[in-house]
């Protein structure tokens, strides 16, 4: 076997994963999750970058000298809307990206996607760098690049999809768990970096006058993007450096280029669809739920119909997932663990900001002056729902069921999720809002805990419901569809927070979890299922 292409690869034999399988898997591992971690917290930068915009007065040329009071305060409810469509627009990519990257590892092979899937990050990062320099920089070029920060989105899917080809059966739960935990980690690690970084002015900007200005916070703003650089460089070496092509990932194993060819050319179906989803919600402004399942369909339909001959063969293979009814089902309720710890992750320190900040909804400039410094804390829930999922992955591997686990961490989740509305709602009301504010993080950690351990405990049921040649690519495609919460969650937020009620989109989470109880019981427990307890 080649250093790169490993043409012999059978882990479930003890002897070969003991003398060769267990060193090489490990190892690709350990390169994996640094990537994966940096590709989050590219993703779901917009989150913390959304609040400093606001407090820098980023307002996108959208104030004029010539306006009213009344109606600078309409814009200014306008404008914090577009503060929440950036991570919504980040979100909409990477979920997006994540449909090309769940059956790349069968044509590109795990270290050509990895290398590619950690360079592209590059892109967004300088160009967030170059920016944040600028007060008046217009809309549309943070909306491009909230778009290319969905790189690190889509990155997921085939991260996890080559690191289900290294292990045995047996130790599916605990390594998936390690990859996306230790992944999912690097949001938490942002939302506590960025507010740190951004303190040190490097570089000048330019103030809303156009003037340059040095030594100043909004100077060191752009350090939100320039942060990630030299990691991202580091991590981008190693992958190809270190990491292999297993035949079980990949039946015709590929040359570098080719991998890297393949590799680039579907994710540029992807990344055209993503474009032409932000266009309709940006553009058109058309509804977010049309927008949904249009960039969706045509994802797949480009990948079918717009791919060479012999990605079309191997992609027509991996569609045959969509036959399975268990893929579908495991789809919503993954959805409800994962979909929700992004998306909670890319609309906590807005909503919080919001809540307790920007207190009164009447005057959207004013600003509660015994707010709680909610970015200290925020970045908590993302850490505790990552160190958490792999806790989720090893319970369901040592009780032999991620089902079991599911169902509990559910239950836990739509009774968190309640308690949240419910202070929001007494928050919302009081004139002294910050008195709510221990009580709503405590409800938020503990929802950002189930969903972290409901993240792994579903992982681990997918390879027990799929045979090998589908697990892969079905998660790859669970993932997909659930990064769309990064996308829904912070739209629906945005659009409650300017209607004045927040609560009635956590009153409609918890009735979306209550429905993936029932599919979770009914299909992996009760006494008519197909799959007893996964």
């Amino acid at each position: 076997m080649s250093k790169i292409n490993l043409s012999v690869w059978d882990v479930e034999n003890e002897s070969f994963w003991n003398n060769t399988g267990k060193k090489i898997a490990n190892k690709n591992l350990w390169i994996s999750i640094p990537a994966l971690l940096l590709a989050f917290a590219v993703w779901i930068m917009w989150s913390i970058i959304a609040t400093k915009m606001k407090a820098f007065g980023f307002n996108f040329g959208m104030i004029t000298d010539d306006m009213n009071p009344a109606q600078i305060a309409s814009k200014l409810k306008e404008i914090n809307s577009l503060y929440y469509t950036l991570p919504a627009i980040a979100g909409l990519a990477g979920a997006t990206l994540r449909i090309p990257n769940s059956f790349l590892i069968a044509l590109g092979g795990g270290r050509n996607v990895i290398f590619v899937t950690t360079l592209l990050l590059l892109i967004p990062a300088v160009g967030v760098g170059f920016a944040l320099q600028d007060v008046n920089t217009p809309y549309i070029t943070f909306a491009i690049y909230a778009a290319l920060s969905g790189f690190g989105g889509g990155n997921f899917s085939s991260s996890m999809s080559n690191i289900s080809f290294f292990f045995p059966k047996r130790m599916q739960g605990t390594s998936l768990g390690l990859n996306a935990g230790i992944g999912n980690l690097g949001v938490g690690v942002m939302q506590k970096t960025i507010p740190w970084i951004i303190g040190f002015s490097f570089f000048g900007a330019l103030d809303a006058n156009g003037n340059k200005i040095f030594n100043d916070a909004l100077s060191g703003l752009q350090n939100a993007g320039w942060v990630w650089i030299p990691v991202l460089s580091l991590a981008t070496v190693a992958a190809f450096i270190g990491m292999n092509n297993v035949i079980t990932g990949t039946p015709k194993l590929p040359s570098t280029l080719q991998g890297i060819a393949k590799t680039t050319y579907m994710i540029v179906l992807g990344l055209v669809a993503a474009s032409v989803g932000a266009y309709l919600l940006i553009g058109l402004q058309i509804n977010m739920w049309v927008v949904l399942p249009v960039v969706v369909v045509l994802t797949l339909m480009l990948m079918k119909f717009a791919t060479p001959s012999d990605i079309k063969t191997n992609l027509n293979k991996q569609f045959a997932i969509f036959s399975n009814k268990h893929t579908w089902i495991m789809t919503i309720i993954y959805t409800m663990t994962f979909g929700s710890f992004i998306g909670f992750s890319a609309a906590f320190p807005k909503l919080s900001q919001d809540i307790f900040v920007y207190s009164n909804a009447d005057d959207p400039s004013f600003i509660n002056p015994n707010a709680p410094n909610f970015l200290m804390w925020v970045f908590l829930g993302p850490v505790i729902g990552a160190l958490i999922r792999p806790v989720g992955g090893w319970l369901s591997d040592k009780i032999n069921s991620g089902a079991k686990v599911t169902a509990f961490s559910t239950i836990a989740q739509i009774l968190a999720t309640l308690a949240v509305a419910y202070f929001v709602i007494q928050a919302r009301n009081s004139e002294t809002p910050e008195v709510y504010w221990w009580p709503y993080f405590s409800s938020f950690m503990v929802l950002f805990l189930t969903t972290g351990i409901g993240n792994g405990s579903t992982f681990r049921s997918i390879p027990f419901i799929f045979n090998k040649e589908q697990a892969g690519p079905v998660l790859g495609w669970t993932a997909a569809i659930a990064a769309y919460g990064a996308f829904i969650i912070p739209k629906v937020f945005g659009q409650q927070i300017k209607s004045g009620t927040p609560e009635y989109a956590l009153y409609g989470f918890a009735i979306y979890y209550f429905v993936c109880l029932v599919l979770n019981w009914w299909f992996y427990q009760s006494p008519k299922a197909e799959y007893k307890n996964p």
